[in-house]
């Protein structure tokens, strides 16, 4: 394997196997990226005069077709380099000889890595705010078909309070509002750019580190050079705090819909075509689409351990431990995409029971408005409780049915349209560019 950083003494096979580690795999992902990041590098190096414009020119025709053969599959990390760095200036330098050479000058396979993974982490996280919205609406419409269907509101696993399908499922598209501000903060983080800072001390070239800026879409530098090494794995971090949160409300409501869509409830129901059958009992529906949630959202909940186990005790500058962050983050990524775009099909599928208000098991969730009233019509609070309770005790409690509640986010005000607004503030602050 011929190296970038070669210096002719030849490394034994297992050592490149092991340090190479799967990033043959985890950098193909990360192609696009590099190649713009290259195409930002080789411009401002002309804009600067460290190449000629026909050098520039040049060079950007040739990355052009770099990208498109890796895009074909012609052009794949194999045996002569080990990462797609590697793989973009080998192919560039067989291209064009030693005007392919000079694309490295100012800057490392450090700065230049984090780029490549800004970028894509920030492609990401529009993703999983695209995505996410998506779910978010879904919610709302349900919650807006159902905002006067009665549904038991449960503490401690048991029947509680009258609540609706309504409040329920607007529940969990408020909860995704704070999922996305975690998300916002991400990709802050992600939107700063690393390029220019090199190995971590800068280096000696008049870069103009500004341009790349404007060029690769940055909102911003990170100006700092040690600053902008010290950024790898927090970037990764902070992406993960936000996946994790997010991967937590997609669990619970797997959980809920487990649950609630079982014989015992019968709150919910979905078609049998998304469900799953047994091989010996012939009359199971298994939701293993939502059990499968449930289990993936568990597992991208470690992934914030993960990355900063990798991370700890890391004093400041690179170190080859970050590698290890593709092979935690990047199937996490991939698992949480599917995780939404899954839930979403669910839900959008939904049905409710409309008829559990006469139901007698749920007749005692109806005390606490007994009590309400008792007391809107003078006795005092502690009165009425003792005499609801008693009431409940000797089994001559007869419920009430007719709940009036007003205040906002509560079952006769759901506040589904100042929910909207947040959510629309949310999502701005990162689809802001698209």
């Amino acid at each position: 394997m011929e190296t970038l950083w070669n210096k002719g003494i030849e490394t034994p096979g297992e050592v490149t196997r092991f340090t190479v580690g799967n990033d043959p795999h985890w950098d193909m992902r990360l192609a696009p990226y590099d190649i713009k990041g290259s195409m930002a590098h080789v411009r401002m190096l002309g804009k600067t005069g460290l190449l000629t414009q026909q050098e520039t020119e040049v060079i950007i025709t040739a990355l052009d077709r770099i990208l498109e053969e890796i895009l074909q599959g012609r052009l794949v990390i194999g045996q002569e380099a080990e990462d797609i760095h590697s793989l973009v200036e080998l192919a560039l330098t067989r291209e064009l000889g030693e005007t392919g050479k000079k694309i490295h000058a100012g800057r490392s396979r450090n700065d230049q890595v984090m780029t490549d993974i800004h970028l894509y982490l920030k492609d990401v996280c529009r993703e999983i705010a695209l995505l996410t919205g998506n779910l978010f609406r879904c919610l709302q419409q349900k919650s807006e078909s159902y905002k006067d269907i009665f549904m038991p509101g449960y503490t401690h696993e048991r029947p509680a309070m009258p609540s609706t399908f309504g409040l329920w499922l607007g529940a969990y598209a408020e909860v995704l509002v704070d999922d996305m501000h975690q998300l916002g903060a991400a990709w802050e983080q992600c939107d700063q750019n690393p390029l220019g800072s090199a190995a971590g001390y800068g280096n000696s070239f008049p870069l103009d580190r500004e341009e790349t800026t404007r060029l690769l879409g940055f909102s911003t530098l990170k100006f700092n050079s040690i600053a902008a090494q010290m950024s790898r794995g927090r970037t990764e971090r902070s992406l993960s705090y936000a996946m994790a949160s997010l991967a937590g409300t997609l669990n619970k409501l797997a959980a809920d819909c487990c649950l609630f869509s079982g014989p015992d409830y019968g709150f919910i129901e979905f078609p049998e075509s998304l469900t799953t059958g047994s091989s010996i009992m012939p009359h199971k529906k298994n939701l293993d689409v939502w059990e499968l949630i449930r289990a993936h959202c568990n597992n991208i909940q470690g992934l914030p351990n993960q990355i900063t186990l990798v991370c700890t005790n890391l004093t400041h500058g690179y170190h080859r431990d970050y590698q290890l962050l593709k092979d935690f983050l990047f199937p996490a990524i991939d698992s949480l995409l599917d995780c939404i775009r899954m839930s979403l099909l669910m839900v959008d599928n939904m049905k409710v029971n409309p008829a559990l208000a006469e139901d007698a098991r749920y007749n005692t969730v109806f005390s606490v408005e007994t009590v309400n009233r008792l007391v809107i019509n003078g006795m005092p609070f502690r009165d009425a409780y003792r005499q609801v309770a008693s009431s409940l005790r000797d089994g001559s409690y007869k419920p009430e049915k007719n709940t009036r509640h007003t205040h906002t986010g509560s079952t006769g005000n759901p506040a589904n349209e100042k929910i909207r607004d947040k959510m629309d503030r949310a999502l701005s602050r990162i689809l802001q560019q698209d």
